[in-house]
């Protein structure tokens, strides 16, 4: 089922993919990383000025990664603002993703977290570097082939 901004972007013959609407009637979309920062500039220009959050998560284990974003259009005199939920997937062995920082400066600290847990770099990202994790931690926690280490060393313990 193709919603409103998907009817929009294949009008415009830009790439991707609907997956429908979730349990809230937010209409999802799927975009190829290499064709993410075009769109999202689009999107921007389009009124999607409001990004509410980004998260990432792993599909399955040893297959691709999920980064999401959830945009708002939030205009005056509107009661009910449109929302799109956009997916960008990423191979495991070489999660790229370009960065939105530049759009959406909000997705900052967003974007850092899912490199610091999922390991997805984020391309043209100014301050891509762990936000949770000390610097020195390997692997990526939150995937779901991590394994945990046996012995955790607490530093600066009091």
């Amino acid at each position: 089922m193709q919603g409103r901004l998907s009817a929009w972007l294949a009008k415009h013959e830009l790439i991707h993919r609907s997956l429908g609407f979730d349990y809230q009637g937010v209409e999802t979309l799927q975009v190829k990383p290499e064709d993410w920062h075009s769109i999202a500039v689009i999107l921007y220009v389009y009124g999607y000025n409001f990004l509410r959050f980004q998260c990432a998560y792993d599909v399955t284990p040893g297959g691709l990664l999920a980064s999401v974003y959830h945009l708002t259009r939030i205009e005056y005199g509107v009661d009910q603002p449109e929302e799109v939920c956009i997916k960008v997937f990423a191979s495991r062995s070489n999660p790229r993703i370009p960065s939105v920082f530049w759009v959406w400066k909000s997705v900052d600290f967003q974007e850092r977290e899912s490199y610091d847990m999922l390991g997805i770099s984020y391309d043209n990202h100014p301050r891509l570097k762990r936000i949770l994790m000390p610097e020195s931690w390997i692997g990526w926690p939150l995937r779901k082939d991590y394994i945990a280490p046996n012995f955790y060393e607490i530093q600066d313990a009091h």
